[in-house]
């Protein structure tokens, strides 16, 4: 029977779950990890993995305990850490009869339209062939500006791209819980991604040898959720999660996928391009785009954030500083600076140009 596409799921595993406390990789879970995701092969799912540990695994190599912060020592972890992360998926996933690719990305690669469907493409193919795709940053090659920054990120992306109908985010806790040590209780259902949830995080709690945190995982969960995904955040450390959740049993929180999911062209504006500014606005601006459904206009500009073009991707900010939509700037960032605060009627005059009356117009406009 032919596979479709809501039986793809994605599953993210990290450093933390991948690694031992002693160092180097924990070959033993590898080895549950392809026992379950061969196990749901056979139950028609279509898994695709995406995993950290490259570096961490490097480090082992080098005998270093904590990771490295230059570009250049983190590329060269990586370079030698990569070979010794798929040596082992190889041989976890070839004692259950499933092949492995190994993808290597950057958020280039998904930003370019044609990179991003022959991309799609090749998923796509490997998956109707059985082999089961391993995807991770190409840390070798990424730097500041085209680095996802976190698997979490690019597993979302995935996620939404390939139309998957699950994403697993497995880290070193149960899920998304009320608070840290042991009176924390877990949330085993969240439907909107509102400050309150967004309190219950904090950034700046990965391992020694990870990047990112539960900020990062709430992050890729609303990326996904829009997306149409079902996300569920679990512990990697319990083997068959994913099954056991799957089945009904398995603990975790789980995040419900948006009714009407965004479209692929609206997707693209909020997830798939690098943001290049943020643009501050004054309570009446945030209310006529989030709650009027209005275009953002320059007389409820407060602040211009950033250097940017026309075109360039751009976060809307409340007078809080919380990320209230995404949208595509009609306007580059230095005629900004000269018309923000002023009516539409006067951006000709101010600039000298004509130019449009809106700053980023409803059409290329995303509410988060």
């Amino acid at each position: 029977m032919a596979l479709t596409s809501r039986q793809r799921l994605v599953v993210k595993v990290g450093t933390a779950i991948l690694s031992r406390a002693e160092g180097g990789l924990n070959r033993a879970r590898l080895r549950q990890m392809a026992e379950e995701l061969s196990g749901l092969q056979k139950k028609n799912f279509a898994p695709l993995l995406v995993t950290s540990g490259a570096i961490g695994a490097g480090m082992d190599a080098f005998g270093w305990r904590v990771r490295p912060t230059a570009l250049r020592d983190k590329q060269a972890a990586a370079a030698v850490g990569q070979v010794a992360l798929m040596e082992a998926y190889k041989a976890a996933f070839a004692e259950f009869g499933v092949t492995v690719a190994q993808i290597l990305l950057t958020r280039s690669d998904l930003e370019d339209r044609e990179r991003y469907l022959n991309i799609r493409h090749t998923l796509t193919a490997l998956l109707e062939r059985g082999v089961l795709p391993v995807l991770n940053e190409n840390d070798t090659v990424a730097t500041d500006e085209i680095k996802f920054g976190d698997n979490d990120s690019l597993s979302a992306l995935v996620a939404a791209k390939m139309d998957a109908g699950h994403l697993f985010i497995l880290t070193d806790v149960d899920g998304l819980l009320t608070s840290t040590g042991a009176e924390g209780q877990l949330l085993p259902e969240v439907f909107q991604i509102t400050p309150d949830i967004e309190a219950l995080v904090r950034a700046g709690t990965g391992s020694s040898k990870s990047v990112g945190g539960m900020a990062s995982k709430l992050s890729a969960a609303r990326l996904a959720m829009a997306s149409g995904v079902e996300v569920w955040i679990a512990s990697g450390r319990k083997p068959g999660i994913v099954r056991d959740i799957l089945e009904g049993h398995g603990r975790g929180t789980r995040f419900a996928p948006q009714e009407e999911a965004l479209s692929a062209r609206k997707r693209w504006i909020a997830f798939g391009r690098r943001v290049k500014g943020a643009l501050h606005v004054d309570a009446g601006a945030a209310q006529a785009v989030v709650d009027g459904k209005r275009s953002l206009l320059p007389a409820g500009i407060a602040r211009v954030e950033g250097a940017f073009s026309a075109g360039d991707t751009v976060k809307i900010l409340n007078a809080a500083g919380r990320e209230i939509a995404r949208g595509l700037a009609a306007h580059g960032s230095g005629d900004l600076q000269k018309i923000k605060g002023r009516r539409s009627s006067e951006i000709e005059s101010v600039l000298g140009h004509p130019a449009p009356a809106e700053v980023v117009h409803r059409d290329n406009l995303i509410v988060l």
